[in-house]
């Protein structure tokens, strides 16, 4: 039988040195929820695995500068019963929560969903229309990057060697700002998203979008930050036309593949209709906020 290290350091520089020392033959752990299941269907065999969640700053949720900055092992189930982060950005905390059932929630985290880089990822669209961005612990210090210049391709990330999220900022939500997230799947619940959207919008005191966001997950390679789709929205009192717009701008963004689960013609067919039905929720939570 191959023998596993497992390593629980109780700092961020700690774990540095570690995922660093053991190269690609090292995973980080923060929820397990995805590396245990690839480890048993032998997808990944790491010979170094760096549990992350001594470390408190990854457990932590804060104010930060209106904002909220939260731990990369932040629990689905523990950020769901922040009241304040859930006020504040439904959308992302929404999507957080339709990941996998109440035990997962009791373990998944926004930074393994994120680092995972499924296409199909729940909170990365929605995290990538609320402009969220990541803190990133490495060899050379910290640094921070996007949501959406995480995933570069199916399981695979920009971050280098001995790199890891150390944390996830939700920043500051201007006034009459809304976000949402929908996804489309072939069951009720726990399951993966054939077609996911996130969407949010600024609206001025007049109504009229000032600022939009639109993230769609499971319709290509990595999840897309789609400027047009947000672009047909500024501007507009999001009538008729502009919805149609947007809608029809996700949908060309799509590059999709066929599987069981859905055709490209449907993914993409469908992925402008969540994004228009996303601009639709997330335009009254501005307008109420």
């Amino acid at each position: 039988m191959r023998s596993i290290r497992y390593e629980a350091p109780d700092t961020v520089d700690g774990a540095v040195a570690l995922l660093a020392e053991a190269g690609d033959k090292a995973r980080p752990l923060a929820g397990g929820t995805d590396l245990i299941v690839q480890m048993r269907a032998r997808m990944v065999s790491p010979e170094v695995i760096v549990d992350v969640k001594n470390i408190p700053e990854l457990l932590e949720v804060r104010d930060e500068g209106g904002g909220f900055r939260v731990g990369a092992a932040v629990p689905g189930a523990v950020l769901g019963e922040n009241e304040a982060v859930v006020a504040m950005w439904p959308g992302v905390v929404e999507a957080f929560e339709l990941i996998g059932s109440t035990q997962i929630q009791g373990r998944a985290s926004l930074g393994g969903n994120l680092c995972n880089a499924s296409p199909a990822a729940d909170s990365t669209p929605a995290m990538i229309a609320a402009g969220v961005t990541c803190e990133i612990a490495g060899p050379g210090g910290r640094r921070e990057a996007a949501v959406e210049d995480i995933v570069t391709a199916p399981g695979a990330t920009s971050l280098g060697d001995g790199e890891f999220v150390v944390s996830l900022f939700l920043p500051p939500r201007p006034a009459r700002t809304g976000d949402a997230y929908l996804r489309f799947i072939p069951r009720t619940e726990m399951d993966i998203a054939v077609v996911g959207a996130g969407v949010c919008i600024t609206l001025d005191e007049g109504g009229t979008c000032t600022a939009a966001r639109v993230g769609l997950g499971a319709v290509a390679p990595t999840p897309l930050l789609v400027s047009e789709a947000a672009d047909a929205l500024v501007g507009t009192r999001l009538d008729d036309d502009a919805m149609a717009n947007l809608a029809a701008a996700a949908s060309a963004a799509c590059n999709p593949i066929d599987d069981k689960r859905g055709t490209i013609t449907y993914r993409t067919k469908v992925a402008g209709v969540l994004a228009r039905r996303a601009a639709g929720i997330a335009s009254e939570r501005a307008r109420s906020n």
